[in-house]
């Protein structure tokens, strides 16, 4: 069974962009230490453009091949002209409203979100799924989530975005990995508590 991943970076207070989501606050901590985890650890999860301008386009996906995101987060490459963010990637899009997708590498997922990550965690593959996010989508698939990639900034906002937006439901998951950065990041695995 493949496992869902949310791969989020947030506040240290938990919120993953101001109210409407912008996190470009957060782009200046990306430094070269970093990019340099993510890119040997999650090469996958940086977007096929940043790849090309990176010089990093022809690193094989090491966790992941394929992706989840929210309507929201889509609409980040789509106002750039971008319709397929992560064409390294199968991509889906979680909407309701976008109707026909722009881009033949992009599935658009209208109904019953959570039966369609079932199925993709069915599949049989040597590689994970990545929920991008954001809030929506992250609360939508909470029970579906098995892991937790949480890069946290140090930063506080005190009101924003939250990792989450769904109901009250704890759920206790069990830290695997922990890795602190020079420059006050710190990035944490967790794995859902079964």
């Amino acid at each position: 069974m493949r496992k869902l991943t949310y791969f989020i970076a947030c506040s240290i207070d938990g919120f993953i962009g101001d109210p409407e989501g912008d996190a470009s606050y957060m782009y200046p901590f990306v430094d070269e230490e970093l990019l340099g985890h993510l890119t040997s650890e999650y090469p996958e999860t940086i977007p096929t453009h940043g790849r090309r301008q990176l010089g990093i386009d022809d690193l094989p996906n090491k966790r992941f091949d394929t992706i989840v995101q929210g309507r929201a987060s889509y609409d980040l490459a789509l106002k750039e002209g971008i319709t397929s963010p992560y064409a390294h990637l199968r991509e889906y899009v979680a909407s309701r409203t976008l109707g026909e997708s722009p881009d033949p590498n992009v599935e658009i997922v209208a109904d019953d979100l959570a039966g369609r990550v079932r199925a993709l965690k069915a599949e049989d593959s040597a590689y994970d799924i990545y929920l991008c996010g954001g809030a929506q989508i992250a609360g939508a698939l909470a029970d579906e989530i098995d892991e937790l990639v949480i890069k946290t900034y140090p930063v506080v906002q005190r009101s924003g975005m939250p990792m989450f937006a769904s109901a009250f439901s704890p759920t206790e998951f069990t830290l695997e990995s922990l890795r602190g950065f020079g420059n006050g990041v710190v990035v944490r695995t967790y794995g859902r508590k079964h």
